[in-house]
C-alpha cells in the first residue's frame, strides 16, 4: 500500500467509524458493497473527507466516479492526479 493510500484508508475508517485498522485495508478490493459493507450514504461521507483534505471535488451519484469508488487504489490514484492540497 502507498503512503497516499494509507491515509486514505485511515480517513475513511475514522470518518466512518470502522472496525478495520487501515493497514489492513485491501487497496484492490471494491469499497462499495460486501467486503466493507459500505454503501451509497458511505461513497457521500468519503467524497466529503477527500474533498476537504485534498481540494478533489468527488460526486457519488457521477457515472464517472463510480470508477473513482471502484477501490482504495482506484481512488488515492484520482487524488494523486487532481489533488489542489
Amino acid at each position: 500500500m502507498t503512503e497516499l493510500e494509507r491515509e486514505i484508508a485511515a480517513s475513511i475508517v475514522e470518518a466512518l467509524s470502522l472496525e478495520i485498522p487501515a493497514d489492513e485495508f485491501d487497496p484492490e478490493a471494491p469499497l462499495y458493497g460486501d467486503r466493507y459493507g459500505l454503501d451509497s450514504i458511505d461513497m457521500l461521507e468519503i467524497a466529503v473527507v477527500v474533498s476537504a483534505r485534498y481540494g478533489v471535488e468527488l460526486r457519488s451519484d457521477d457515472v464517472a466516479s463510480r470508477n473513482v469508488f471502484a477501490s482504495l487504489r482506484a481512488l488515492a490514484s484520482h487524488v494523486a492526479r487532481n489533488r489542489t492540497q
